[in-house]
């Protein structure tokens, strides 16, 4: 059974929920929109005061009969009065909108920063099987661009639309007060609006949903495409993948114009809604004007107010587009983020502050996610302290599955993984994954430089430290000759380089770490002869006095190892 979407009432209570850590900064930014409502009550008496006192003979409001005697006695007063208010409103509003515009991009983009990191912080946790079905773009789609919905329902979803009804309130009660006939018929068209809001706040979330799956997949295509290149221009695939994307995109395209159609149409309806109600009430006040119910100026006022009136209104109507994208993009980070880990610390795990590398295997299991074939069916073996283990077997048979189960990027289906005889799963993650240093068959190097490469296993290390970790890995007398040195940036995953300098850097990375145990993963099958002499003069220097397991295919390259584990279709065979 598919499980229940979340109703958009969840999702927002959630985002706030979110957002809680934040509430001093989202209390002030409501005061400070709280203050627009004052503002905007003055912001046509000036208009009234010219028509009313200066246009025409009425007195001055008894608020002020305390100016100085020439002003309500002089019209030239009067008028200068109105035209000090009106700059001096306009004033107060800007700087209003000035303080709260900052404020909220303030406030947004911390809020924004701390969800991102969270769902980040999430991604990272998720299984390998997790990332290798979904991919990688998806991830990145929800952390960069649905995380921001926090901010638009926080920031500039809920604290306008609290704003709009305070001001909607104070508009209101003035209208009343001048006509209460015109402030009912103003209100009116309220229902109808309210209406139309609730039937078009399904279709539009609906909308905003599929639209950004469609957009991830153009995201993705690009990435697929970009990090496959070299593929693609071997094989001369330009235009294929360009028909690709443009497919892709093109379904992203009538997404949105699709969506544009939709938000407009409502907007359409609600915009002749008002205007209804403006034209009821302008004819119901100049028929109060001729009654003698109304002034000339009152009916203006009226009117701005009206204008006013209808603006926090269309403010929470057109609210709805966004909060409804906003939940749109909720719903997809949530869904990430209630992704359960395939790999859970236990509670009170214990410490494992450095092993000393045994390493047991009792009859282990696993079957990948989605799987219904065992990639490992009863392995067990057991490596003694300092001893080296070589696995062979042809391509599937499951040794790197065995070497990710033992670092517990999974964990077994059955069986056990005993590491100084304590079950793998009983010591804190983190723990664990500090006792390897790894060197795979295509190093994984960042786009920095080859000193902040090598010191990604110690961050606080020094340059002596990491300029002796290179001699050791038969690594300084490359990098010195380049024209940067330690400082040469190696380009995105390390392709300035080649294989055999990646490996070596690779291995300085790992002599770096010092860990107990000592992971190889075919560290030299794209090698040439003379440089897999230097990676394996700098790898027996790197597995001496630590447990080490080593994928190879070349038994040329274990002729030291004290056991050797065959791997055939997820079973093992162990020979000393």
């Amino acid at each position: 059974m598919a499980a229940q979407r979340p109703s958009g009432l969840m999702l927002y209570a959630r985002l706030l929920r979110e957002a809680r850590p934040h509430w001093p900064l989202i209390a002030i930014l409501l005061f400070v929109g709280f203050l627009s409502t004052p503002i905007a009550l003055l912001t046509p008496l000036p208009l009234k005061l010219a028509i009313d006192s200066v246009l025409g003979s009425a007195p001055l409001p008894a608020a002020l009969q305390i100016l100085p005697a020439f002003v309500p006695d002089s019209p030239a007063g009067v008028l200068i009065l109105a035209a000090i208010a009106v700059v001096a409103v306009a004033l107060a509003d800007h700087l209003q909108r000035l303080v709260q515009a900052v404020l909220a991009a303030y406030t947004g983009e911390k809020l924004v920063l701390d969800f991102r990191a969270k769902l980040f912080r999430h991604v990272q946790r998720l299984s390998l099987a997790y990332h290798d079905i979904k991919g990688t773009s998806e991830a990145t789609y929800r952390i960069h661009w649905d995380a921001a919905s926090i901010q638009w329902v926080a920031v500039y979803g809920v604290t306008p639309f609290i704003s709009a009804a305070m001001t909607l309130i104070g508009m209101f009660y003035v209208t009343a007060a001048l006509d209460w006939h015109l402030a009912l018929v103003a209100l009116g068209v309220a229902p109808l609006v309210l209406l139309v809001t609730s039937l078009s706040r399904r279709r539009l979330r609906t909308h905003y949903t599929s639209t950004k799956e469609l957009e991830s997949r153009a995201v993705a295509t690009i990435q697929e495409a970009l990090a496959s290149l070299r593929v693609v221009k071997a094989f001369g695939q330009e235009d294929r993948e360009q028909a690709r994307f443009v497919n892709s995109s093109g379904q992203s395209m009538r997404a949105r114009i699709s969506l544009a159609f939709a938000e407009n149409t409502f907007e359409l309806i609600t915009g002749m809604i008002f205007a209804v109600g403006t034209a009821a009430v302008l004819y119901l006040g100049i028929r109060h004007v001729q009654a003698g119910i109304l002034s000339l100026g009152e009916l203006v006022l009226v009117m701005t107010y009206l204008s006013r009136l209808y603006g926090p209104f269309q403010e929470i109507t057109k609210s709805v587009n966004l909060l409804q994208a906003a939940i749109a993009s909720a719903e997809r980070a949530f869904a990430l983020l209630d992704e359960p880990p395939d790999v859970v610390e236990k509670k009170n795990a214990y410490k494992l502050p450095r092993a000393k590398g045994h390493i047991s295997f009792q009859e282990v299991s696993f079957v990948y996610p989605g799987e219904t074939q065992f990639a490992l069916n009863g392995v067990s073996f057991d490596l003694e302290p300092g001893y080296r283990l070589a696995i062979t077997g042809a391509t599937g048979a499951g040794k790197s599955t065995l070497v990710s189960l033992l670092m517990r990027l999974y964990d077994p289906a059955s069986g056990n993984i005993i590491l100084d005889g304590v079950d793998l799963r009983d010591y804190k993650l983190a723990d664990v994954r500090n006792q390897f240093s790894i060197a795979l068959q295509e190093p994984i190097l960042f786009s920095t430089s080859i000193a902040e490469n090598i010191a990604y296993a110690r961050p606080q290390a020094g340059l002596e430290e990491i300029v002796a970790v290179a001699k050791a890995a038969n690594a300084h007398e490359f990098i010195t000759a380049l024209p940067d040195g330690y400082r040469t940036l190696v380009g995105e995953r390390g392709m300035r380089l080649s294989g055999g300098e990646r490996q070596r850097i690779a291995l300085a990375r790992a002599f770096l770490k010092d860990a107990p145990i000592l992971l190889l993963d075919e560290p030299t099958s794209a090698i040439d002869i003379k440089t897999e002499a230097a990676i394996m003069d700098a790898m027996e220097r790197l597995m001496n006095g630590r447990t080490t397991l080593m994928i190879t295919h070349r038994l040329s390259t274990v002729s030291g190892f004290e056991k050797h584990l065959r791997m055939e279709r997820g079973q093992s065979g162990v020979t000393a």
